[in-house]
C-alpha cells in the first residue's frame, strides 16, 4: 500500500540519520525496504512533497535533517563527496567557495562552487545552489588539492595556491576584479609559492601573469619570484588585459592604459578593494 511504503521510506531515512548519514541511492532503499522502484519512487516523491527528502541528481537522495527543514536541505558540504562519487567524475570544492573555507571573503558566497571533470547543470537543493565549473585536465592540478573534514565525513577542495589560479581562470565566478583583488589580498599569506610555481605551470600564461601582476599590486611579490621564473622558460610573453571585460567597454577604452613591463599585463583600471 502506498502508506506502508511511504511509512517504510521514512523509517528507513530516520534509521540513517540516527546514525549519521544523510545520503543513499535509489538502489540501497529498494533493496532495504524489498520494493521495486516504482513503489520507492511513488514514496519518494511524496516525501520531497514533504520537504523531507531532495533529490538532486537522479537516483541520488539527501535526507533532510530537522534542523534543516526551513533550508529545504542540509549544506551541501554534507553530501558532495558521495554526489560526485555518485556521478563517478573527479571533483574539488574550488574558487570563491574554497577561498571562504581558507577565510578569505568578506561576504557570503551565494553559489557552493564546484571544478569537475564533466559539464554539469546547477543544482537547486533547498535554498543552496551548486554551480559546476569544468576542467578537462583534472589530474593535472591534484598536487593542489586538499581533503577537508565536514560535519558528515570530508570533501575535496583547491589549496590556496589553486584556488588564486583557477579564480583568475574563471572569472565568471568571482563577482568582478575588484572582489577578486579583496580575496587574493586576504589569501596570499596562506599560499605556498613552491606549489603556485608548480601548478602555474598547468595553467594558460595570460592566467599567471595577471595572477603575478595581482599579487604584486596587492603586497604578496616574494610569493611570485618562482612562478615568474617558470613563467620565463615559457617562451616570450604576449601582453595580456588583466581585465578582459573592460577591453568591451567603451568607457575604459577611451582612458590611459598602464603597461606592467615585468608580467606584461595591461591595466586599465587599478582593482579596488572591496570594504
Amino acid at each position: 500500500m502506498v502508506y506502508d511504503q511511504r511509512s517504510g521510506l521514512s523509517s528507513y531515512i530516520s534509521d540513517l540519520l540516527s546514525k549519521g548519514r544523510t545520503v543513499f541511492t535509489a538502489d540501497e532503499a529498494e533493496k532495504a525496504l524489498g520494493v521495486d522502484r516504482g513503489a520507492f519512487l511513488d514514496a519518494a516523491e511524496r516525501l520531497q512533497k514533504r520537504k523531507l527528502l531532495q533529490s538532486p541528481r537522479r537516483g541520488f537522495y539527501v535526507a533532510v535533517p530537522p534542523q534543516y527543514a526551513a533550508w529545504g536541505a542540509p549544506p551541501p558540504s554534507w553530501y558532495i563527496d558521495a554526489l560526485m562519487r555518485h556521478e563517478g567524475e573527479p571533483y574539488y570544492v574550488a574558487l570563491l567557495k574554497a577561498a571562504e573555507l581558507h577565510g578569505a571573503t568578506h561576504q557570503a558566497v551565494m553559489e557552493f562552487q564546484i571544478i569537475a571533470a564533466k559539464r554539469m547543470p546547477k543544482i537547486r537543493a533547498g535554498r543552496n545552489l551548486i554551480a559546476f565549473y569544468y576542467r578537462k585536465d583534472m589530474n593535472a592540478v591534484e598536487n593542489g588539492l586538499e581533503r577537508r573534514k565536514t560535519d558528515t565525513g570530508t570533501m575535496q577542495i583547491s589549496s590556496p595556491a589553486l584556488t588564486a589560479l583557477d579564480l583568475l581562470r574563471y572569472p565568471q565566478a568571482t563577482a568582478g576584479m575588484d572582489n577578486l583583488a579583496t580575496v587574493l589580498a586576504d589569501m596570499g599569506r596562506k599560499i605556498d609559492p613552491k606549489q603556485l610555481a608548480a601548478l602555474s605551470n598547468k595553467f594558460e600564461r595570460p592566467i599567471v601573469q595577471r595572477l603575478g601582476y595581482l599579487l604584486g599590486h596587492l603586497g604578496h611579490g616574494g610569493l611570485t619570484d618562482r612562478m615568474f621564473a617558470a613563467l620565463s622558460q615559457r617562451g616570450s610573453l604576449p601582453w595580456a588585459e588583466l581585465d578582459r571585460n573592460e577591453v568591451r567597454d567603451p568607457d575604459f577604452m577611451s582612458k590611459p592604459m598602464r603597461r606592467d613591463p615585468k608580467w606584461r599585463v595591461i591595466v586599465r583600471r587599478m582593482p579596488e578593494m572591496d570594504e
